[in-house]
Formats: structure tokens, C-alpha cells, sequence
């Protein structure tokens, strides 16, 4: 092979190789970046429960259930009592959730919930049609609202989560039990409790309750407790993946004394909020 034809292929292998450096390097850049886009997440905050579900009984009956999820017995002394169309102890007026507990005077035997009480009274609780489930799509939520709570010995006011498919999970946003002493809850097993206890001035005025959960491993979450805007404490728990009901009730006796009211006891709520974080 003669110079000219040497110098010729030195050439056109060193153009060959250098376009094909430029044509790798071109096809790496869009891969490089849909890779870069795939990962990039959009965090969307939304909407579950907004405060005007007690406008009216068309605009609660949307988005709430009579009762407990389970029915109408727990574990007080008080049998819930309400539907569509008996509104003698949950009732609305003028945005506001009313739950009523009488004190009966007959036997109407025990209740079918452990520890098996005997009932004394006729109450209301209700429960969201919305679950709370923390997970990778939604693992920030809100849940709160505006309380006027009994705090008279045997009255057991609450506003609670607790699990769909077991218990635990538990976490109790608001718990009076016969004094002015908030109870916030979490239950990981029945035997492995945190709890947080304030002293409400004048349970019975308005107050904010709320908690924020949001999700900190495959497995946990941090519950984040507040009574008017001020944060009184953290727990972590076992919660990631598990849903769970939103109630309110007004259940008696109890864990609050067995010495209730004779008289009629009340509980209302308002402006009930429940929002949480989508991933997508």
C-alpha cells in the first residue's frame, strides 16, 4: 500500500470513528433525560373533606355514613341511634353536626361490643366515607376541626381514626373522658399506646383539633397532634398501608365513670377538614 492510500485510511477511519462518538453521545442525551423526567415526582395537595359537609343533610350524606362503620355498639354504655330518616340524635343546624345521648329508663340489655356494658343511653356517631391510608400516592394527610365537647363525668366525646381491616391502627385527634383532659392517642398494639394529655380550658367553647400524618419509611408514620394551632407532640406507628375509618361519636360512660348524666348531654362539630398530599 502506497503513502497516499495510508494517509487516505487513517482519514476516513478516524471521520468514521469520530461521527460515531457524536452519533452514541447524540442518542444518549434523550434517554438521559426521560430517565431525569421520569423520576421527577408531582406532589398535588387536594381536597378529601371540605368544611361545608354539615351545610345540609344532602351535602352530609354525601360524604358521611350513620353510626359506626361496625354498627351501633362499642364500648360505652350508648347505642347509636340515626338514619336518613331519624335525626333525634345526629342533626344539622346551620352548619353544625349536633350528636345527642339520653339517658333511657328501661332495659334494653348489653351492648354486643366488649367490654358488653349494659346501655343506659341512646347516642350518635358517625363515620366518613372517606379512609385515611398513608402510602407512596398519598403520604401527607390533614384531618381536623371545630369541637364543642361534654366534659361532665360518664360523657366519652371523640373524633378518632382507627383501622378498616384490624385494630390497631388507632389514633384519637380528641378524647374527653368526664373532665377537661384531652386525650391524643396512638394505639400500635393494644399494649404499646403513646398518649398525649392536655388540659383544655372550657372543653365546651369551640376548639381546633387536628393531627398530620405523613409518611417517613416503607412502614411508618409520624402523627403530628394540635389543639388550636398549638402542636403538642409527635408519635411515630406502624400505620403505612393500613386505612382507617374517620369518626365522630359521642359514646358514655365507660372509660369516662359509670356515673353518667341523667339529663340530655351534647357534642356538636363543624367545619370538619380532610385534605392529604397526592404523588403522581
Amino acid at each position: 500500500m502506497n503513502t497516499s492510500m495510508k494517509i487516505l485510511l487513517a482519514l476516513t477511519c478516524a471521520v468514521t470513528l469520530s461521527c460515531g462518538k457524536q452519533s452514541a453521545t447524540a442518542d444518549l442525551k434523550p434517554i438521559t433525560q426521560e430517565k431525569k423526567s421520569a423520576v421527577v415526582a408531582t406532589v398535588t395537595w387536594e381536597t378529601v373533606i371540605d368544611n361545608s359537609s354539615f351545610a345540609s343533610y344532602s351535602a352530609f350524606e354525601a360524604a358521611w355514613n350513620y353510626l359506626y362503620p361496625w354498627g351501633s355498639d362499642h364500648n360505652g354504655t350508648a347505642r347509636m341511634y340515626g338514619s336518613t330518616s331519624d335525626h333525634n340524635h345526629i342533626y344539622l343546624n346551620a352548619g353544625v353536626l349536633t350528636l345527642k345521648a339520653a339517658r333511657i329508663n328501661w332495659n334494653e340489655g348489653n351492648s354486643s361490643s366488649d367490654p358488653y356494658l349494659p346501655i343506659h343511653y341512646h347516642s350518635g356517631a358517625v363515620h366518613a366515607k372517606a379512609q385515611v391510608l398513608v402510602n407512596d400516592q398519598f403520604p401527607d394527610w390533614e384531618v381536623k376541626g371545630d369541637f364543642q365537647a361534654p366534659f361532665v363525668a360518664g360523657s366519652w366525646p371523640a373524633f378518632w381514626l382507627t383501622g378498616v381491616n384490624s385494630w390497631p391502627p388507632e389514633s384519637d385527634i380528641l378524647e374527653f373522658k368526664g373532665n377537661s383532659t384531652n386525650w391524643q392517642n396512638t394505639f400500635r398494639t393494644w399494649q404499646d399506646v403513646s398518649s398525649i394529655l392536655t388540659n383544655v380550658s372550657s372543653p365546651g367553647s369551640w376548639h381546633t383539633y387536628r393531627a398530620w400524618i405523613t409518611k417517613v419509611s416503607a412502614t411508618d408514620v409520624n402523627i403530628h397532634y394540635y389543639i388550636d394551632g398549638v402542636w403538642k407532640g409527635m408519635h411515630t406507628a406502624n400505620f403505612v398501608g393500613k386505612p382507617m375509618y374517620i369518626i365522630i361519636n359521642l359514646q358514655m360512660e365507660g372509660s369516662s365513670g359509670s356515673n353518667g348524666p341523667s339529663g340530655d348531654t351534647y357534642y356538636n362539630a363543624k367545619n370538619i377538614y380532610v385534605g392529604r398530599n397526592r404523588v403522581s
